[in-house]
This record gives C-alpha cells, sequence and structure tokens, in this order.
C-alpha cells in the first residue's frame, strides 16, 4: 500500500502565491508519473499539473505561466510551486502518482486526500 500526504494548502489573497507539497511513502519500488488535480463544485476532477519521472510536465491551460510542478526523486515528494492565485483556484488539491510495488512491469493509481487551497478577491 502507497500512502500521500500532501501539505501546504491554506487561505491567500488574491495575486499570493502557495507552495503545495506531497510525499509518498510505503511499498515504493519506482513511481512513475506525479500530478496535482482538482475538482471544481459540480464538476469532474480535472488535471492541473503533471510530471513524469524523467521530469516531463503538462499544465492546464488556465494555470501555465504561473503554477511549476516539480519533484525529487530522492525524497518521494512532489511540489506545486504557485504564484498569481486567482480566486478561481480556490478548490481542493489532490495529489496523484502512478506506482510500482515491484520488480513486475505493474503500476497501480493512488490518490491522496486533498488540501483546500482558498484564494480571496
Amino acid at each position: 500500500q502507497v500512502q500521500l500526504v500532501e501539505s501546504g494548502g491554506g487561505l491567500v489573497q488574491a495575486g499570493g502565491s502557495l507552495r503545495l507539497s506531497c510525499v509518498a511513502s510505503g511499498s515504493i519500488f519506482s513511481i512513475n508519473a506525479m500530478g496535482w488535480y482538482r475538482q471544481p463544485p459540480g464538476k469532474q476532477r480535472e488535471l492541473v499539473a503533471l510530471i513524469s519521472s524523467s521530469g516531463g510536465t503538462k499544465y492546464a491551460d488556465s494555470v501555465k505561466g504561473r503554477f511549476t510542478v516539480s519533484r525529487d526523486n530522492a525524497k518521494n515528494t512532489m511540489y506545486l510551486q504557485m504564484n498569481s492565485l486567482k480566486p478561481e483556484d480556490t478548490d481542493v488539491y489532490y495529489c496523484y502518482v502512478t506506482v510500482r510495488t515491484t520488480p513486475q512491469p505493474y503500476e497501480y493509481q493512488f490518490w491522496g486526500q486533498g488540501t483546500q487551497v482558498t484564494v480571496s478577491s
């Protein structure tokens, strides 16, 4: 089993910054993709940012140029630096990872519990 612990959420004024962290622990052989998602009320969970094991990144159009995703493979940790925050960024942000728990070529997906980000206008 793999556990994900997110931190760094909170309340910030528009234009401010926050840095989210996600630490993975447990039965981890290797971590492939890591990502951040959010789920606006009444909508499906949507991708915010994704980072591959080699460092390739992908962002939602709405956060390009403002958010930066990074990872520290030695610490099994992913970060999301959020700058120039807007009220519409308010949401619960979920950490997502795809993990191999053994040397076998099987991957499993895990989700964190989420961390609340609130941006006031």
